[in-house]
């Protein structure tokens, strides 16, 4: 369900909101009554009074008695129209800082406050608000135009700005599974990218498809690692560094008491090395691997007979 519904409420209600978001109705200006809407659009009284109601239930306009229904505001209180965009800007918030599962229609109609029914206005239902929240998120960081010249260069714009976007918002893993993505143009061009820079390597078409899903499932994996681990702090209440200190000593006795002598050389390293702070250089050295990879095969190739 969408804005662009076009029932005569819906149409009424626009054309006030209009008036409203353009400043042609001010904080205390009267709205038409249902009696003058019923006049000026030939409707009926049920449609005109559902129109008013659409307003007072996105917060535009309140009922103050002996002046009717008015514009609400003044002194600083007035509260901004409810559109999809905003509705999917205090989603986005919302996923950011509680996570993706703190997200529901009711909760969301809260934190805008509006009725939930509202909402329903802007996004279907909740499939559609995730789809949409992924939309947002790549669209807020558009790849660059124009593109890279050379392969590894459109390869790395590509998935390093992947990682930044599931570095600024975690929950994001949650939402855009390698082999099940979800239909949003905005990420959909992450993959025309990838596959038209593979183009350009001596690849069959199958192999191109898979090193593409093999470099995003090397993202994507370790954002799931990142998700996890935030909530693991959360739950915790520590910090990657803190949950080591409070297992060192177990984690001490079972690697010298047993074959792990590459493991215990682990255990003498700084414990930022495993946790959060260190994850942009994991990422790094895992992409440039595999990109060291890929353009070590290429020359391969092409010194072949």
């Amino acid at each position: 369900m969408s804005e662009s519904n076009d029932l005569p409420s819906q149409r009424i209600a626009a054309a006030l909101r209009q008036k409203i978001v353009s400043g042609k109705l001010g904080p205390g200006d009267r709205i038409p009554s249902t009696r003058q809407l019923v006049r000026d659009w030939g409707v009926a009284m049920a449609t005109a009074s559902r129109a008013l109601a659409i307003l007072r239930d996105e917060g535009l306009v309140t009922t103050r008695t002996g002046s009717g229904t008015v514009v609400r505001g003044g002194h600083g209180t007035s509260r901004p129209a409810l559109t999809r965009n905003r509705v999917l800007g205090v989603a986005v918030q919302m996923a950011d800082h509680e996570g993706l599962e703190a997200v529901s229609i009711r909760k969301l109609a809260g934190v805008l406050k509006v009725s939930p029914m509202s909402l329903y206005r802007h996004v279907a239902g909740r499939d559609e608000l995730e789809t949409l929240m992924v939309r947002t998120v790549f669209k807020s960081s558009p790849l660059p135009d124009p593109m890279p010249a050379g392969w590894r260069e459109r390869l790395e714009s590509v998935y390093r700005r992947q990682w930044r976007l599931y570095r600024a918002h975690p929950w994001l893993a949650e939402l855009t599974l390698v082999t099940r993505p979800p239909l949003a143009p905005e990420a959909m061009l992450h993959t025309e990218w990838a596959l038209e820079a593979l183009a350009e390597l001596r690849l069959d078409a199958p192999t191109r498809v898979r090193t593409a899903l093999a470099l995003a499932a090397l993202v994507h994996g370790l954002a799931l690692g990142v998700l996890h681990e935030v909530r693991a702090e959360q739950q915790s209440r520590l910090r990657n560094e803190e949950w080591w200190a409070t297992i060192d000593a177990e984690a001490s006795e079972l690697l010298h008491g047993a074959d792990f002598r590459r493991l215990a050389e682990l255990n003498m390293l700084p414990t930022e090395t495993f946790g959060l702070r260190g994850v942009d250089e994991t990422f790094e050295l895992a992409l440039g691997h595999y990109l060291d990879g890929l353009e070590a095969r290429q020359q391969y190739r092409r010194q072949r007979p």
